[in-house]
């Protein structure tokens, strides 16, 4: 049959701000169209985090444990080549040169390659579209001015998997001022009450209630705030946020009208997800990707495919990884055999499918952290906290609490204990086999710590002290040293 695939990759979109996953605003009329007619995940997770392991994991079908990128910089930010000389490997093959070598025309939309120097990530792909170079600044309607033209060219022909990459939800919030304010006269989330917001304003960290810009003095952007001390402040920053994805919204509705116009809406499978969500708040991070958790790892993932599809929910725990062999096995392809993920098919057709027991994430651009989740839990173990104030050991009920303001650590150890044990698994199942190597995390401890901290203590110290919170700058030297 013929295959066409359009997989629509949104930059820091978490699924709690769409109307199809529950959010009191409307931010997704276009996705929540889509919705209806698809399977909707609601524990699908990045395995690996921010922007580059998550793709990378994504695209190389494995673990950042095993193809070497679990952080932004460094030697972790390099992907161990699985080839020989100037062969890759078979069994290792990414997925765009799977479908690719299978007659099928690939084409990636994105400036994600070049921002983060992934070069890797252009194996495989037939077609590579940038804009401007604009490296991810970039906004819907010049993503739009590309790729509709691509569509009206080519859309009506056979077998493509078309990806584009959005990323009006990421921060800087550069929404047009034009474009005005449709949540101007509706509240934010009730859970970050006037005590929460106190606390945060009295810690530290990268990107806390204090200094969202960390270190920044300036603010060039109408839709941020450089401290949110009031809810009114955090409904100035939440509104940047959701008027980024709505605007988002609008313009991929040009999208599917152009497809519509071609006639081949119908016929083309749709697959909206993220490369991870967005901590906004949440552990006292406001507009970045810093954690391994509920709100960075968790995305949204909609799959609308023609004659396959049941719409409906699936609440099965997932890898985002376990996307690539998905759709090998809809196109009727065998997957390689060093990929890490399992198929979901079965739950896109409506059968009866068990998913997985539990996950483990991990994070290694802003903190070096893997975490664990499994049933209501999730249990985060902090390796370097890249100068946030973290507790090695934390324990979440996100079911219950999804914000993750209560650490159960200490009053549930007997769920830490079992969380350790699976990670200790999950860790020795990786580093076995004929392609076993260094745990990357290791690497990135090694080098300095996250790369995004990696250097700055010192810097951060004074900006602390200035700041009045010398008792903040005192903790950061007992834990780290004065000199890191």
């Amino acid at each position: 049959p013929t295959m066409r695939i359009l997989y629509v990759d949104i930059d820091s979109l978490r699924p709690d701000h769409l109307g199809c996953y529950g959010y009191h605003r409307n931010t997704s009329p276009t996705l929540d169209q889509i919705a209806e007619e698809s399977v909707r995940f609601t524990n699908y997770y990045a395995s690996d985090a921010p922007c580059l392991p998550s793709r990378t994991a994504l695209f190389s079908g494995r673990f950042g444990l095993h193809n070497g990128v679990v952080g932004h910089g460094g030697t972790a930010a390099r992907m161990r080549y699985p080839g020989d000389g100037h062969r890759t490997r078979p069994d290792m093959r990414p997925l765009p040169m799977v479908l690719s070598q299978s007659g099928i025309r690939t084409a990636t939309f994105t400036t994600f390659a070049q921002r983060h120097l992934a070069w890797h990530f252009y194996a495989g792909w037939d077609e590579i579209h940038k804009f401007n170079n604009q490296n991810g600044n970039e906004i819907a309607p010049e993503v739009n001015e590309a790729l509709i033209p691509w569509l009206q060219a080519h859309g009506q022909e056979e077998d493509w998997f078309l990806h584009v990459n959005y990323w009006d939800p990421h921060c800087p919030y550069r929404t047009p001022a034009e474009y005005g304010n449709p949540f101007e006269s509706e509240p934010p989330a009730d859970w970050l009450t006037p005590d929460i917001l106190e606390q945060q304003w009295d810690s530290y960290g990268p990107r806390c209630a204090r200094e969202t810009r960390w270190m920044a003095t300036d603010n060039p952007w109408e839709r941020m705030v450089l401290q949110i001390r009031h809810r009114d402040d955090f409904k100035h920053w939440i509104d940047g946020y959701d008027v980024g994805i709505r605007y988002f919204d609008h313009h991929f509705a040009q999208v599917l009208e152009t497809l519509d116009s071609l006639g081949v809406l119908e016929d083309t499978a749709l697959i909206i997800s993220a490369d991870h969500g967005e901590n906004q708040g949440e552990l006292n991070i406001y507009g970045d990707h810093s954690t391994a958790d509920q709100i960075t790892n968790r995305v949204p993932l909609l799959i609308r495919w023609p004659g396959v599809t049941q719409p409906g929910v699936c609440d099965r725990l997932l890898y985002h990884l376990d996307l690539a062999p998905t759709l090998c096995e809809l196109a009727g392809i065998e997957s390689p055999a060093k990929w890490d993920g399992q198929s979901f098919a079965a739950a896109l057709r409506g059968e009866e499918f068990s998913g997985r027991d539990h996950l483990v994430i991990g994070q290694g651009a802003w903190t070096c952290q893997r975490s664990v989740r499994q049933g209501p839990w999730l249990c985060i173990r902090t390796y370097h906290a890249g100068y946030q104030r973290f507790t090695p050991t934390m324990l979440f009920n996100v079911e219950e609490d999804p914000h993750e303001t209560t650490d159960l650590s200490e009053a549930r150890p007997d769920i830490v204990h079992q969380c350790d044990h699976l990670l200790a698994e999950w860790w020795r199942e990786c580093l076995s086999g004929d392609d076993a190597a260094p745990d990357p995390m290791i690497t990135v401890i090694e080098e300095g710590g996250p790369f995004y901290t990696r250097g700055q203590l010192r810097a951060y110290l004074k900006w602390l002290r200035d700041s009045d919170r010398a008792w903040a700058a005192e903790e950061l030297e007992q834990t780290y040293g004065a000199d890191a």
